[in-house]
């Protein structure tokens, strides 16, 4: 590695050569205030436009200042991050930028995490000098995530993250000046553009110009209604990150979150770690019925089978890649299991109608609560899952309630729908999914124990990794991707018809779950999604039963109800259908492209 050295307040430091000086005083404890910038080189993709100007500083021998986050060090550069002369020009610019930026803060949805204020903040701004020209745009609401362009900075984070690192394409710079603004194809509502939900424009964005379609005014409804059973079902992502919000990083909060959630009314506190142990059943008898038949000579079999969990990855599959549907398992996420069996088999041991049952998931992602509307996971109008909350809605929630989370006893979940193992904990995280299948679908084709039980082939942080599994004789290939950029790559194999896989795991967010568009802000700390992917790794480590297929709930529910794997009441419950959801606009886009 090629080294420079160079100064930095009057301290000498050596880094590699090429990094900017943003990292470089960073690394030895300086910090220079930034808006647009963020370090997201360990989640594959730069550092944005550097368009900003907040993180200027001196450079000797230049007359103008320089951006920090895109200037690179060289050797003998001497740099002042903070002389006068720099904080008048970051004062001023913040003083700009507020100009024209809405005074809402208290009821702003990122009010208490906004970048923004805590910069305006910093600098130590307490009025706007400026009085400029005020922009207003129409706000525009999908299902799953609310764009306030009144509040946006431009600083083009969410450019960077639909563009670069999910290749989704929609959010682009339009506009000049004052009139410059993120926007979509044609101006089109994100509801009507190959936007996909992910929402990791929404886990980038400093201000409040990007945020979740908040549903907590519907869980408080529906918790104040007699009429209604209220049950709430957990992602496992969920659980390592939401101590965050209250100074427990680091740590699986599973026990606390189960009793903050019984305080705040919920009738029946279920895990949906027991729905992931159960979608590997599904999904896992799927892979091993299309992989015997091609075994056997069937080469119409669609493999790889891709896994269906991630509904981020699957509307991207559904509206840039059509022809690649058959190649999804057909199972549904965990999320809409559960919901399935809430509203079927819990309602009807409670003896009561499935529309009297509400069921409420808490979520590390987003794109769950446009998954919970799609009108194909509901019964007669009543949807399977109700409502949807992110996990910042929850830690919002638990405040409001004055609960004192750090000092709540751990509680367990509810039976039958709250016991889950290992397998299902690790559906947070990358390579999570793929791993819990493969303990099972080991034993169940080859009849034999595993000799161990941690795949640690398959568990890491690049964007794309692969491993072969050794099913006593029959090698599997297996492809793995998180982040829809790297996810391209790899269904781009698949409709080419060169993949080398047997099955691939895609999860859509950077890590998997863990740094889901509804999990607390990561703002671009690949450190904190590792600490998140050790709590799940070591729950599981601490699990009695870590194999799907050795639920004995699960057992139970086949027993009692479903019958078998795949069967034809599993097909009717847990089991979808894809269909080509190509937006408009990108059809005509595509028209003008081809025939002028």
């Amino acid at each position: 590695m090629e080294t420079v050295k160079l100064t930095i307040d009057g301290r000498h430091v050596e880094v590699e050569k090429g990094m900017n000086l943003v990292e470089a005083a960073a690394s030895i404890g300086v910090k220079i205030p930034t808006l647009c910038y963020m370090n997201l080189h360990g989640l594959g993709y730069g550092n944005g436009p550097g368009a900003c100007r907040i993180c200027v500083v001196e450079v000797e021998g230049r007359k103008t200042l320089a951006p920090a986050c895109k200037t690179s060090c060289t050797e003998g550069m001497v740099v002042r991050t903070h002389t006068p002369r720099v904080v008048n020009a970051r004062r001023t610019v913040m003083e700009l930028i507020l100009s024209n930026h809405p005074k809402d803060c208290l009821v702003c949805p990122k009010n208490g995490h906004c970048e923004l204020q805590e910069l305006a903040c910093s600098l130590g701004i307490r009025e706007v000098k400026y009085d400029g020209e005020v922009t207003s745009f129409p706000k525009d609401m999908s299902l799953s995530i609310v764009r306030d362009m009144d509040k946006c900075i431009m600083c083009r984070r969410c450019e960077s993250a639909c563009n670069e690192l999910q290749t989704v394409g929609v959010l682009s710079a339009a506009g000049r000046g004052f009139h410059a603004v993120m926007g979509t194809p044609f101006g089109e509502s994100l509801q009507d553009t190959g936007c996909v939900n992910c929402g990791q424009c929404v886990a980038v964005c400093p201000t409040g110009a990007l945020s979740e379609n908040s549903n907590m005014a519907d869980v408080l409804r529906v918790l104040a209604d007699p009429a209604k059973k209220v049950v709430v079902q957990t992602a496992p992502a969920v659980r390592a990150a939401l101590g965050e919000e209250f100074g427990l990083g680091g740590q699986s909060v599973t026990g606390r979150m189960t009793a903050a959630l019984r305080r705040l009314g919920f009738d029946y506190v279920f895990d949906t770690d027991f729905a992931a142990d159960l979608t590997i059943m599904e999904e896992g008898t799927e892979l091993l019925g299309r992989l015997k038949a091609y075994l056997d000579g069937d080469r119409s079999v669609k493999l790889p089978l891709m896994t269906s969990c991630c509904p981020g990855w699957v509307s991207f599959v559904e509206k840039n890649f059509p022809e690649a549907e058959d190649y999804l398992s057909t199972a549904k996420s965990p999320q809409q299991m559960f919901g399935a069996v809430a509203k079927s088999y819990f309602a009807s041991k409670l003896g009561i109608d499935r529309c009297d049952l509400v069921v409420v998931s808490v979520m590390p992602c987003v794109a769950k609560k446009s998954e919970a509307a799609r009108s194909e996971f509901s019964h007669d109008g009543d949807p399977d899952v109700n409502i949807v909350l992110t996990t910042r809605e929850l830690a919002q929630l638990i405040r409001q309630f004055n609960i004192d989370f750090t000092s709540l006893p751990e509680e367990n979940f509810d039976m039958p729908l709250g016991v889950s193992t290992g397998a299902g904990v690790i559906f947070g995280v990358t390579g999570g999914v793929i791993e819990a299948a493969v303990r099972t679908a080991y034993e169940v084709y080859t009849g034999r124990k595993l000799d161990r039980i941690d795949f640690t082939e398959l568990r890491g942080t690049d964007g794309i990794r692969s491993a072969t599994v050794d099913f006593n004789g029959v090698p599997i290939n297996i492809g793995i991707a998180h982040t829809l950029g790297n996810a391209r790559k790899l269904v781009k194999e698949v409709v080419a018809g060169t993949s080398p896989y047997h099955a691939i795991e895609v999860m859509a967010c950077p890590g998997g779950c863990i740094g889901g568009g509804g999990q607390p802000y990561h703002r671009g700390d690949a450190s904190l999604l590792a600490m998140r992917a050790t709590a799940l790794y070591g729950e599981d480590a601490d699990k009695n039963l870590r194999k799907s297929h050795e639920n004995p709930y699960v057992q139970q529910l086949y027993d009692e109800f479903l019958g078998e794997p795949c069967g034809h009441l599993a097909h009717e419950l847990l089991h979808t259908s894809y269909y080509d959801r190509k937006p408009v606009v990108e059809e005509c886009i595509y028209s003008i492209k081809n025939n002028g």
